[in-house]
């Protein structure tokens, strides 16, 4: 019994490993917004149906390159709370400074 009640404890500690997918497209993410919770292990999909793109969070110091018709995928652990901007971070084309989304985090 004593190691049934030690399995469960250890699985509630384990991370929530939620995963999304956005698209880049025509200078807009979709989704724009995403929410986990705090200690969350986050896997990220980047997909451009056109151009090439970044995505870039600074809090979490995240840029990645998204190439023309490809994708980006990462994983990372969210370890704060709080409402997070990410966005485009080229400048080959002043539209990219419109793309922008947020990550909220809830505590946990």
């Amino acid at each position: 019994m004593a190691l049934g009640s030690w399995a469960f404890a250890a699985q509630d500690q384990a991370p929530n490993r939620p995963e999304f997918t956005i698209t880049a497209r025509d200078f807009q993410f979709s989704p724009n917004r995403l929410e986990v919770t705090q200690e969350d292990l986050v896997r990220l999909t980047i997909r451009s149906e056109d151009i090439a793109y970044s995505f870039a969070i600074d809090e979490y110091r995240i840029v990645r390159r998204v190439p023309a018709r490809g994708e980006t995928r990462f994983d990372f652990r969210v370890d704060r709370a709080g409402t997070f901007r990410f966005y485009s971070n080229l400048t080959s084309d002043p539209a990219h400074s419109r793309m922008q989304g947020e990550l909220v985090v809830r505590p946990k």
